[in-house]
């Protein structure tokens, strides 16, 4: 089982002032990280939101990129519909040579109205400019020439996106997925999958059977670290924590949006979705999320706290390390 990041820095607005410092504060989170052997960081993108969430996710990768040596640093997601495809496609090129090849291009079409509204961008073509979009990137990533594109929304003419990436042909590429026919999607087209923190562990055995179902279906082969499952951790170490981590779990889950709320919400304590417990009881979900095929985690700790990974590498990766799962067998 491997282990990774999701998530991003924050801001706080003082007398009209960002504070930066929650940035530094996450800065550290992830060289601790890359100390720690945890293999992704994947940032998310959110525009307007009134609560200081990373806007400018390959900015702060690019800065990630000179400060650590081996964790794999990733966008989850760059929304297409909202950017211009080719500076896109310069961009991530850029991040992915400094370095070194270690960049993962996550994309997704958005989610939230809020957003689009802000962009001036009617939500119902987010399908539309996605589909164009990544083609448009695609072409510029593979093209061994100048091409020319004239589409809907995009128009170039003898366009050249330089730098090329590192990897070749291209920086993977991953795809937020949880619907069948998204999922079905992602693997039919060459997207590593993307799932969600709410999902329970039986529903993303689902999500991952039919994804892998459908990579053997396109000739594609499958592997476990195609799938990267996000996951809240919030593990205690006394019996004193856990209402309080209850609670916790509640107003995150109001947070994400009306589609978490309801029984998810009122019933938080037959929740299987979030790492929440001690540590053994964190070690039982993950090897239950391990029957079912999740073996890349992405952890999310909205507070980025460097003590509680730490703990977590000293108290929960070594049941999972090499000689610990010859030895299970």
């Amino acid at each position: 089982m491997r282990f990774g990041l999701f998530g991003g820095a924050r801001t706080r607005r003082s007398i009209g002032i960002e504070d930066s410092q929650d940035y530094q504060d996450f800065i550290d989170y992830v060289m601790e990280a890359d100390r720690l052997g945890f293999r992704h960081i994947f940032v998310v993108e959110h525009h307007a939101t009134g609560q200081g969430q990373v806007s400018a996710s390959m900015t702060l990768l690019a800065y990630l990129a000179a400060k650590t040596t081996h964790i794999r640093l990733g966008t989850a997601v760059v929304v297409l519909p909202w950017h211009n495809p080719v500076l896109v496609a310069e961009q991530a090129a850029t991040l992915d040579l400094l370095s070194g090849g270690r960049f993962d291009f996550g994309i997704g079409k958005g989610y939230r109205r809020a957003e689009f509204d802000a962009f001036c961008i009617p939500m119902e073509e987010a399908g539309e400019r996605f589909d164009e979009a990544i083609a448009v990137i695609r072409k510029a990533w593979t093209s061994e020439e100048r091409f020319s594109h004239h589409g809907k929304r995009w128009h170039y003419e003898h366009m050249l996106v330089e730098p090329a990436p590192l990897q070749r042909p291209h920086p993977p590429l991953w795809l937020a997925a949880g619907s069948p026919e998204s999922i079905r999607r992602a693997a039919r087209e060459g997207y590593n999958l993307l799932l969600d923190q709410l999902a329970s562990i039986e529903q993303i055995g689902e999500r991952i059977a039919l994804y892998r179902a459908e990579c053997e279906a396109a000739g594609r082969l499958y592997q476990p670290d195609m799938v990267g499952t996000a996951r809240a951790l919030q593990m205690i170490h006394s019996e004193a924590e856990r209402q309080a981590a209850y609670e916790t779990r509640r107003r995150v889950v109001g947070v994400i949006g009306d589609l978490a709320r309801g029984r998810l919400a009122e019933r938080v304590e037959e929740d299987t979705a979030p790492l929440l417990g001690t540590p053994a009881e964190i070690i039982t979900r993950l090897k239950a999320l391990e029957a079912v095929g999740a073996t890349n985690i992405l952890l999310i700790d909205p507070s980025a706290s460097v003590a509680r990974l730490r703990a977590f590498a000293e108290e929960v990766m070594p049941a999972f390390a090499p000689g610990q799962q010859a030895a299970a067998e």
